[in-house]
């Protein structure tokens, strides 16, 4: 086992990035502020767009270690795991990660498909995160290409009011029943470092360090050292660590801000293959040899990011300038069970391999009006790389791939009066693989009284075709399974309504309220179909799917408590056709609700968490043995988390413990699963790994 890495992080000391104004008390009153979606920093009650902001304290009280944690405990966001892969991605209005844009400081993150989309979570940290914004709906002209579902764009910490400041943790969690800080196989280890200089008043600089270290579980299997062959060897969860690391440079004078961000990240997967072979030793004594082909994942990751805001006379630019890097690699090894060694192993194989140019530059206050002005920019990416299916159902040699692509975008913003605004916008992208695609949007925001606004939203968006859609190619005496290079991108458009209200009750009591409703319709869906019978399947634009999302919530605070209730009605129409048959189109609701709580005692400030979400059962249509379409469901589930922390010696240390998932839920019960062309459908849906306990020491000088 590798030495841990003694390192922390205080979330409590990450701040946001705020603006102050005075209230009517003359006294300073702190609002949060927003860049998703904005033209500059602007406050989340001024944004045109319903941000929901994750904030840094919230992010500390859940003693999540990764963005994938943090977004569990978010209504109508799910995240899925793929146990043989490792990657967890977000779910967003029943749409999976390739419909979900990921971006950290505005810029889209590398992944194994390319950039921004189908991102595994898990592989960010949390050890220097300001906050997490998330906007909902067709978001085509401000992020263009995967932008269908929605935006989460994560903010990471560019200053501090210290001259230096050292902040970190050590974190231990069970995995389930499975523990033990020394022995393989037991356990979450999670250690990180965060160093903060202010170099003088117009340059800053941090370095950070984590180390993530999940151990694995059994669950149902029986662990890698057990060779009995009836393919219960292995882990439902298998191991993972991780280690990254990024340095910064900040430079702010004037109307002049930069910085230079580069990020590295090294994961090792380990998948411990089920089937065990019997190898007769032919020895004369009837010896016998039990042994496995497993296999290593590898990724590296480097992420280089140069941002720039300044004012050309009174005109505002903001520029954004990456490259980026992720390589996956593998290698199988024969692995010896009861001896416990490795007897061969493959020389490392690339499979999944993307290098990214990519640019983003915006101008605005060409007119240097409050009433109405306007922004032009400009995005670019230039993705070269190549893509084999080893990791997925299908097994080929590697696709290699050059794609350009070229957008500009333009959006005005009008404030008709001091209540109501408008921003229209309008988005032309250009790539060499596909026909040209064409975005809009139309954002509009009426100030109901001095603390509510109504906000009305329209979008579009598109997908292009992944590399599998693409270029899929797997035939054999059994099978007929292939990409269409002709494929055309989905096109999404999605309408939203926002409400909000904030307001003082006579006891002192912060209360407000949002009630939303949005709706999302995707057309042109890329579905793998059988066009010839038995096992003839390609890949065509022939599917429609539609959603609706109501949802409501409201927050109490009042001095060291505060309370939240949620709740959510969804509803989802999938049109699906195939050889012979085509799905109802009838549209099948789930409901979501959720609450949270947080009390500080006061004078010793020990503080108080809970947090639940309850997700109720999910019905859609699959396709049958009978070659039709049924009804299949998914069971509902409930989570929820407890976690106690206490401050002591002037707030330089903290502890905390705590419960997680305490319904000990870990597989769900599935008929809403269709098989692949060539795999049965399982069953059940493993989504969590059960009950676990953790505590972290917090530390901070």
């Amino acid at each position: 086992m590798k030495k841990k890495v003694l390192s922390i992080l205080s979330l409590s000391t990450i701040c946001w990035v705020n603006a102050q104004e005075r209230d009517s008390l003359n006294q300073k009153k702190i609002e949060e502020v927003v860049i998703t979606g904005q033209y500059m920093q602007q406050s989340v009650n001024k944004s045109i767009y319903k941000v929901e902001v994750i904030d840094a304290q919230q992010i500390k009280n859940m003693a999540a270690t990764n963005v994938a944690d943090v977004l569990n405990q978010t209504l109508n966001i799910q995240i899925t795991p793929d146990t043989r892969s490792g990657n967890s991605t977000a779910n967003i209005m029943g749409l999976d990660g390739n419909y979900v844009k990921i971006l950290i400081d505005n810029i889209p993150v590398v992944g194994d498909t390319g950039l921004g989309s189908n991102i595994d979570l898990t592989k960010i940290s949390l050890s220097n995160i300001e906050r997490i914004e998330i906007v909902k709906g067709s978001m085509g002209v401000e992020y263009g290409n995967g932008a269908v579902a929605g935006v989460i764009n994560i903010i990471t910490k560019k200053s501090s009011t210290k001259k230096i400041n050292v902040r970190g943790s050590l974190q231990e969690e069970t995995v389930r029943d499975n523990y033990d800080i020394k022995k393989k196989g037991n356990g979450r280890h999670i250690q990180n470092l965060n160093v903060d200089y202010n170099i003088n008043n117009e340059w800053f600089a941090n370095v950070n360090f984590n180390h993530n270290q999940f151990m694995g579980y059994e669950g149902e299997s029986k662990g890698y050292k057990y060779f009995g062959q009836d393919n219960k060897r292995g882990n439902e969860w298998n191991p993972k660590d991780q280690y990254d690391a990024s340095g910064l440079i900040r430079y702010t004078k004037d109307k002049t801000t930069f910085f230079y961000k580069l990020s590295y990240l090294t994961e090792k997967f380990n998948f411990y293959n089920p089937e065990v072979i019997r190898n007769p030793l032919n020895d004369g004594l009837g010896g016998v040899a039990y042994e496995s082909i497993d296999r290593e994942y590898n990724t590296k990751r480097w992420v280089h990011q140069f941002n720039i805001q300044t004012n050309l006379g009174h005109i505002r630019y903001m520029g954004d300038f990456s490259y980026q890097s992720q390589d996956r690699r593998y290698f199988d090894y024969n692995y010896d069970i009861p001896n416990r060694v490795v007897k061969s192993s493959q020389d490392e194989r690339s499979y999944y391999k993307t290098d990214v140019i990519y640019s983003r530059g915006m101008f605005s206050n060409f007119l240097n009006s409050k009433i109405f002005d306007f922004q032009v920019g400009y995005e670019l990416d230039y993705t070269d790389g190549y893509a084999a299916l080893i990791a997925g159902d299908f097994f080929g040699e590697a696709v290699k791939r050059k794609i350009f692509t070229y957008s500009n975008f333009v959006s005005a913003e009008w404030n008709v009066s001091d209540k109501f605004s408008l921003r229209p916008g309008a988005r032309l992208s250009v790539s060499e693989n596909f026909d040209n695609q064409y975005n809009y949007s139309l954002s509009a925001r009426l100030k109901t009284s001095e603390n509510s606004n109504l906000r009305a939203i329209l979008g579009s968006a598109n997908r292009f075709p992944k590399y599998d859609e693409l270029y899929t190619y797997f035939v054999n005496i059994n099978h007929d399974v292939q990409g269409n290079p002709d494929l055309d991108p989905e096109k999404g458009f999605s309408v939203g309504a926002f409400w909000d209200q904030n307001f003082t009750a006579g006891t002192d009591w912060k209360i407000n309220y949002s009630i939303d409703a949005l709706y999302l319709d995707v057309k042109d869906r890329i579905e793998m179909v059988m066009v010839k019978e038995p096992s003839t399947y390609k890949y065509m634009n022939i599917n429609r799917y539609k959603n609706m999302l109501l949802s409501a919530n409201v927050n109490f605070k009042k001095d060291q408590f505060a309370f939240s209730l949620r709740g959510s009605l969804n509803g989802t129409s999938v049109t699906k056709n195939d050889l012979k048959s085509s799905a109802p189109k009838d549209f099948q609701y789930s409901v979501q609700a959720g609450a949270s709580a947080t009390y500080k005692l006061k004078n010793i400030n020990t503080n108080f968490a809970l947090y639940y979400k309850y997700t109720g059962p999910e019905r859609i249509y699959v396709s049958d043995a009978a070659g039709g379409f049924s009804l299949g469901k998914t069971e509902d589930f409930h989570m929820m988390d407890f976690i106690v922390s206490q401050p002591f010696w002037n707030n330089h240390f903290e502890i905390s413990a705590g419960v997680k998932n305490i319904f000990d839920v870990t597989r769900l019960n599935s008929t809403g699963i269709a098989g692949s062309a060539h795999t049965a459908a399982s069953g059940t849906v493993n989504l969590y790994y059960g009950r676990s306990y953790f505590a972290r020491l917090i530390f901070q000088f």
